[in-house]
């Protein structure tokens, strides 16, 4: 499904699941906590995915998968299992769908050692085979559309996303998205996107690219290189949590600006507020620390005055009023600097 063919208004379907906007936020172990995406999906974004979730833990019941794959107040809520295990990746997307999610993503793009150790995420781009009995138990598995990230192979002497993403159609999957790297890239370079064209020449389903997505000309860039049907946000959303609904927007021709400064603070707020409720307030605060620290850096980047004294002491205070009390300062219009 290309772009500029399928997309019209900025919208697709995966499978009976219409998403609204072309502009999704990527799963981002750590970052994707569910106090995020309700920001994240309240401003625009078409879909907000959870944080990779375990498929053998979210079965035994662990607390952290538990967390991580919390979607309360999010529709449609998507969860992103991991694993190497047919058994468990079954199991999984059964508790996932039980608990409330409406699409089910496997993750076959991780590059991280913790995960390919496991013969997980990016890993199984080395075993189509073995990727395809994962996605087969998946998919009988569950009432609701799968899909799969992947990442375009393990290396440049394995580009074979056109080949897992046609297997993976074949087998039942609704949408695929594939980040512009290899595994042995990591995030280094540049993301190709021209590359993933390939992948939407070989499959009918939605194509969703990822990979150095950081605004709206990227974004459009992106869909032309590519033809994919939407883009998927990652890095660039932190401390801009507003970032995939102004892209989804504008893909739909419709302006969204930066948040107003008194809304830029709200948000920050409501955001540290959530992740000390999800957390409890001792872990919450440990959570919270990239976050505050990424926000500062926006509000800098924005034109605000922000002393490194104020920044050090927002993301080392333990006191959360004192936080509170920082961020609205962050983005006080008396503190911007002069033009």
């Amino acid at each position: 499904m290309s772009f500029d063919q399928k997309l019209g208004a900025g919208s697709f379907s995966i499978g009976p699941v219409r998403v609204e906007a072309a502009s999704i936020l990527a799963p981002l172990s750590g970052v994707t906590d569910v106090a995020f995406r309700r920001i994240a999906k309240r401003l625009g974004a078409g879909l907000v995915v959870s944080e990779m979730v375990a498929s053998d833990e979210l079965v035994q019941g662990s607390e952290e998968a538990q967390l991580r794959s919390e979607g309360a107040g999010i529709e449609p809520h998507v969860v992103q299992l991991a694993g190497c295990e047919p058994y468990w990746m079954s199991e999984a997307a059964r508790v996932a769908e039980g608990a409330g999610a409406g699409i089910i993503d496997i993750n076959m793009g991780c590059p991280a050692k913790r995960v390919i150790g496991g013969y997980a995420g990016s890993a199984l781009m080395r075993d189509l085979d073995h990727a395809a009995r994962l996605i087969e138990a998946t998919v009988q598995a569950a009432s609701i559309p799968v899909t799969v990230k992947m990442r375009l192979g393990w290396d440049h002497d394995t580009i074979n996303a056109p080949e897992l993403a046609r297997r993976a159609e074949s087998l039942g999957v609704q949408a695929v998205t594939v980040h512009g790297r290899t595994r042995q890239q990591f995030y280094q370079g540049q993301a190709d996107w021209k590359a993933i064209a390939a992948v939407v020449r070989n499959v009918s389903i939605p194509v969703i690219a990822n990979g150095d997505i950081g605004s709206l000309e990227d974004a459009k860039r992106c869909l032309s290189a590519s033809g994919a049907a939407a883009v998927m946000v990652g890095r660039s959303a932190v401390g801009r949590p507003w970032l995939v609904g102004q892209i989804g927007a504008a893909l739909q021709g419709v302006t969204l600006p930066d948040p107003s400064p008194e809304a830029m603070t709200e948000i920050a707020v409501e955001h540290y507020q959530g992740l000390l409720s999800l957390y409890g307030e001792k872990v919450g605060i440990r959570h919270a620390r990239k976050h505050l620290a990424a926000y500062a850096d926006v509000a800098v980047a924005s034109g605000f005055h922000i002393a490194p004294s104020i920044r050090t002491a927002l993301v080392t205070s333990e006191e959360p009023h004192m936080v509170i009390a920082l961020l609205r300062s962050l983005y006080s219009r008396q503190d911007r600097e002069a033009a």
